[in-house]
């Protein structure tokens, strides 16, 4: 099954603050993109999968951007929390974000979410699949 959503950009108004914060979130380094003022993307593994099946990750970018304010109030990207939406969340309020929603059981269909604040003023939500 294709994605329906391929990249979400995260906007921020300072990048090396967003950096520290989701690499302490996300426990993985974030690094500047050369040749792209204002944008940063986690770090390439190192050993990068083969995507030459045409089979991308879903991911996103921190940017700064003029035209996207950061705001608890637009849409809301998910975050996998690789099954610890909890741990997740108490790394953003420790690296100085805010829980929002703590992570709550939204039954078989959904799983488990929370939303915390980032560093920017983003609402940030975590996901954790059903168990089946």
């Amino acid at each position: 099954m294709q994605n329906t959503v391929v990249w979400a950009d995260i906007p921020v108004t300072d990048l090396d603050r967003a950096m520290k914060f989701y690499g302490a979130v996300l426990q993985r380094k974030f690094v500047k993109v050369e040749g792209m003022d204002g944008i940063a993307l986690e770090a390439p593994p190192e050993n990068p999968p083969d995507m030459s099946a045409g089979s991308f990750p879903v991911s996103f970018d921190l940017a700064v951007v003029s035209a996207n304010k950061p705001t608890t109030g637009g849409c809301t990207i998910y975050l996998n929390s690789y099954g610890d939406p909890e741990g997740m969340i108490q790394r953003a309020v420790d690296a100085g974000g805010e829980m929002l929603m703590p992570a709550t059981d939204m039954g078989q269909m959904v799983g488990v979410i929370g939303h915390f604040k980032d560093s920017e003023g983003n609402r940030i939500g975590v996901h954790k699949p059903p168990q089946m």
